[in-house]
Parts: C-alpha cells; sequence; structure tokens
C-alpha cells in the first residue's frame, strides 16, 4: 500500500485523530465553503455531498455546518480562498502532490517551501510530479472483516476498477464518477470502510528504507499539521518489516 492510504493508515495507529479534530473540522469547514461555491444544494452538488458527509462521519455540529455552506454560497461573509496544488520531492525522491486552500497563496507557498527543504525535500515546478498521480475514488476496508470473493464481486459489479489486497486492509479503486456508486454498494452491504474519499493515487510507488521512512513520516507529519495543507498525496511505500522498525524507535 503506498502514499496517501498508507499515511491514513498510519495516522490511525497513532491514535492522532481525536488529539485533532480541532485540525479535522478547521479542513472540513474550508472544503464545504468552497464546495458550496458551486451550489448550496447538495443533491446538484456531489462535491458538497461528500463534503457534508464528512462532516457528519467527524460529528461536526449543524450549526456549523449550515453556516460553512451559507459562507461559500455568499449567505453569509467569510474569508475567501484559493485552491491550488503544489509539488515537491520528499526524502528517496518520493513525489508530493500537496493540495492547498489558502486566503494568501505567497505565504503559504514560501511556508511550504521552507519545510520542505529543512526536513529532506524540495519544492517541484508545476507539472514536475503531477503526472505521476491519478485521480481516484480511493475505499479501504480491513482485511478479515469481510469476505475477499464476495467484496470483489461486490465492488466490480458496482463499478469498481480495482481490489487490492494487503496483509492489513483492503482498497477498492474507483473512477471518480463512480466512487459514489461504489460507496452506496458497501454501505447497503453492510461493508464497513476505514476510509471514503476522492484522492490521487500514484502509478509507482518508491519502497523507502528504515531512514527515509522516518525521514517521510516525519515530513509528512509537518505537512498534515500546516492549517493550508488539505490533503497530501505520495508515492512512498513502506514495508511492514521496516514500518515496524521505525514504530519501534519512535516509541522507544
Amino acid at each position: 500500500m503506498g502514499g496517501h492510504s498508507h499515511w491514513a493508515t498510519i495516522k490511525r495507529h497513532k491514535g492522532a485523530q481525536d488529539a485533532k479534530r480541532g485540525k479535522i473540522f478547521t479542513r472540513i469547514i474550508r472544503e464545504v465553503t468552497i464546495a458550496a461555491r458551486s451550489g448550496g444544494d447538495p443533491d446538484g452538488n456531489p462535491r458538497l455531498r461528500l463534503a457534508i458527509a464528512k462532516a457528519k462521519e467527524a460529528n461536526m455540529p449543524g450549526d456549523t455546518l449550515k453556516k460553512a455552506i451559507q459562507r461559500g454560497t455568499g449567505e453569509l461573509p467569510g474569508v475567501t480562498y484559493e485552491e491550488f496544488a503544489l509539488e515537491g520531492y520528499g526524502p528517496g525522491g518520493t513525489a508530493l502532490l500537496l493540495d492547498i486552500t489558502s486566503d494568501n497563496r505567497n505565504r503559504t507557498v514560501a511556508e511550504i517551501r521552507s519545510l520542505l527543504t529543512k526536513n529532506h525535500g524540495n519544492m517541484a515546478e508545476a507539472g514536475a510530479v503531477a503526472w505521476q498521480f491519478h485521480k481516484k475514488g480511493l475505499l479501504t476496508i480491513e482485511a478479515g472483516k469481510v469476505d475477499e470473493d464476495t467484496l470483489l464481486s461486490l465492488a466490480l459489479d458496482a463499478g469498481a476498477e480495482d481490489v487490492k489486497t494487503g496483509d492489513k486492509s483492503i482498497e477498492i479503486i474507483t473512477g471518480p464518477q463512480e466512487f459514489e456508486a461504489v460507496k452506496k454498494a458497501l454501505a447497503d452491504a453492510k461493508v464497513e470502510t476505514t476510509l471514503a474519499e476522492i484522492t490521487y493515487v500514484p502509478q509507482n510507488t518508491i519502497s523507502l528504507e528504515e531512514k527515509s521512512a522516518e525521514q517521510m513520516l516525519k515530513l509528512m507529519e509537518i505537512l498534515d499539521e500546516h492549517d493550508d495543507v488539505q490533503k497530501v498525496h505520495a508515492n512512498f511505500d513502506i514495508p511492514d518489516d521496516v514500518m515496524e522498525k521505525v514504530a519501534a524507535t519512535a516509541a522507544g
């Protein structure tokens, strides 16, 4: 498993989600606000529908969600956010693609450049690494929770492109348009997902050894902490034995 989904799994193991609830709310509010610019009715706005689902999963108060939508539609005044991507390289030559929402592009670019430079990475020109990623729907299920043959047929019948089985989790890859149909098919079959989102999936991954793996995880955590970074997509892969060593070192 590589890149963003791998990072999401690692974060869950670290139990960092509750401690960062404020950070999660900030990101979801920005996503809801931007999505609502295209219309405040979720029935006709798939991006807003997905953002509202995320808000509900995070137990965001209804009033907070409503105000975020109203800021997006212009019913309430608010900060104007710009969406853009930044590209870079991380430890071991890994490719990084960052989804940014910012009210000050120049400040954000300078801050991200500095974070990369200080943490064994560097900024890349626009287009340098983006070609290595494809926009896809990604759903992950904990291995052993569902019969794999049943899941395979369920996912493919609903329009999934691929199903990848790992030791600890199963990944379902869909096209962006088929994502909601596959997600609904899993929900209807009472299959619980640990992750369900539209993301950028790397075409190829780079396997990292212990030192580069440590540096990569530290960089991912630092980028994840930045208020303007919505998501970090990366093409790293950390073998399970290396991951165990890194985890043991961090715990010690």
